[in-house]
């Protein structure tokens, strides 16, 4: 069997790998077991000048690519994301620690998407206005310009795609930095572009110390556009600096996904729906479900039926077929989730399956914990645990519960349960949440866009929307 982790990690710029002779390294760990993967190399300064020139040089050219070469490329990278797909599910398994089968089900999302955006590739339509007979005025969508992608950490594969595939077939170039903890997986995803014949100009990859790539590459005239996945911190942060040339930014930024589980749902069906969808990468997702909301009638029952199939769960290295949960990413993130719990139990919730690491070597495990009855004052209940922890707490009116969804300043994502329809549409309406799932949990697919607002960020991607996130618009008046 071949190795899980069989990548050689480097910086990808101006169509070259470069290792790591006089670079500062980081070293990169699987979660499920504390051990070094392999050691990364970091950019300089004078990597990202470089590859801000290559960026300059690709867009030059990129631009004027007609669409259906740019859309040949984007489907020969989804065919060759496929054919390597299982090798690089075990790469992204071991250095981000997601059970296999979700590993590889990101990959064929990644894929889907690349499809779904070489066709957009040759849908950037303009428009004539109506004019007096000899002359003419056009409304044209044209690239933007080079792009400074940032991603996070917790899809490797699919967060690298999403920020490439639309840049791409707008006709932007893009300087990309995923994060250095799951670098294997966007290095493989690079070589697919390579390998598809995407110029070396047109993409970098480029890893480093997060502050200093951020600051080189949104102070240069250069680049024109900020996509960013991340906390919202980081992204207002981001966005401050990004203000100083009046550059075009999508950011895709941290939620609190409140659920609405309303007494006439079918019950069982939507605890098995949400205890999955709730511990899916360990919880480690923005648009995860998150706050509970469950009505008076029907909350104890809720609560009882989700502790169970919580304590069910299995828990264990991501490569290990019998694991239904991996170890969260990083070292942090267990001591986070402690500290979370730890506070909410102390101000009166009570603790029904988990709260606890999982002994488990070096590993970085904490069990999927639930807790109910849990206080507003809770920090849990007002920062985003980003981990394995539901939060449960009853409502007894429907004003109730949108008052409760509405609370916080993330808008990202939100979930409602209840088989009234009459209901489903005031609950559109009446939630603050760039995307609603109601009866249901997916969010993502190609062909809509995926993005938040308030606090959650600004901007779309996937669907016609990211594409024309990096389009910037031109009229044109001829007399």
């Amino acid at each position: 069997m071949a190795p899980a982790y069989d990548t050689t990690l480097g910086l990808y710029i101006g169509g070259t790998w470069r290792t790591g002779e006089g670079r500062d390294t980081h070293a990169v760990l699987n979660p499920a077991t504390g051990e070094t993967l392999g050691h990364l190399p970091l950019a300089t300064v004078a990597d990202l000048d470089e590859a801000l020139v290559a960026a300059d040089r690709g867009f030059k050219a990129w631009r004027t690519t007609a669409p259906d070469a740019r859309a040949a490329i984007l489907q020969k990278t989804a065919v060759l994301l496929r054919e390597r797909a299982d090798r690089i599910a075990r790469i992204a398994t071991t250095e981000q620690g997601k059970i296999l089968a979700e590993a590889k089900g990101e990959i064929a999302f990644a894929a889907a998407l690349l499809d779904f955006h070489a066709g957009e590739a040759l849908r950037v339509y303009g428009r004539v206005l109506p004019r007096p007979a000899g002359t003419r005025s056009l409304v044209l969508h044209q690239p933007v310009g080079p792009v400074a992608a940032f991603c996070a950490w917790n899809f490797p594969v699919m967060n690298v795609v999403r920020k490439l595939a639309p840049a791409l077939a707008a006709g932007c170039s893009i300087v990309i930095k995923p994060s250095e903890e799951t670098a294997g997986s966007a290095v493989e995803v690079l070589r697919c572009f390579q390998d598809a014949g995407l110029p070396g100009d047109v993409a970098q990859c480029v890893f480093g110390v997060p502050d200093m790539v951020s600051r080189q590459l949104l102070a240069s005239p250069v680049t024109r556009k900020l996509s960013f996945t991340g906390s919202v911190p980081v992204g207002k942060h981001l966005a401050a600096l990004a203000a100083e040339t009046m550059m075009k930014t999508t950011m895709e930024l941290g939620g609190h996904g409140p659920v609405l589980v309303f007494d006439d749902c079918d019950l069982e069906k939507t605890l098995d729906t949400l205890v999955a969808h709730k511990f899916r990468n360990a919880g480690q997702v923005c648009v995860a479900p998150t706050r509970f909301h469950v009505q008076e009638g029907i909350y104890d029952a809720f609560a009882t039926g989700f502790a169970a199939r919580t304590r069910a769960m299995a828990v264990g290295d991501g490569m290990d077929a019998a694991s239904q949960m991996g170890p969260m990413a990083n070292p942090r993130r267990p001591d986070a989730i402690a500290g979370l719990v730890e506070d909410a139990l102390s101000a009166g919730a009570r603790l029904l399956a988990g709260g606890e690491r999982r002994a488990a070597g070096n590993g970085f495990f904490y069990q999927p914990t639930v807790l109910a009855d849990v206080p507003l004052t809770a920090r849990a209940m007002n920062d985003e645990p980003f981990g394995p922890v539901a939060l449960l707490r009853p409502f007894a009116t429907v004003d109730d519960a949108i008052e409760q969804a509405n609370r916080l300043p993330f808008g990202l994502a939100a979930y409602c349960f209840t088989e009234n329809g009459r209901r489903q549409n005031l609950l559109g309406d009446a939630i603050e949440a760039g995307m609603i799932a109601i009866n249901g949990v997916r969010l993502s697919f190609p062909d809509s866009p995926f993005g938040g607002m308030k606090d959650s960020g600004h901007g779309s991607e996937d669907g016609p929307e990211g594409v024309q996130a990096h389009l910037t618009t031109k009229t044109v008046h001829m007399f």
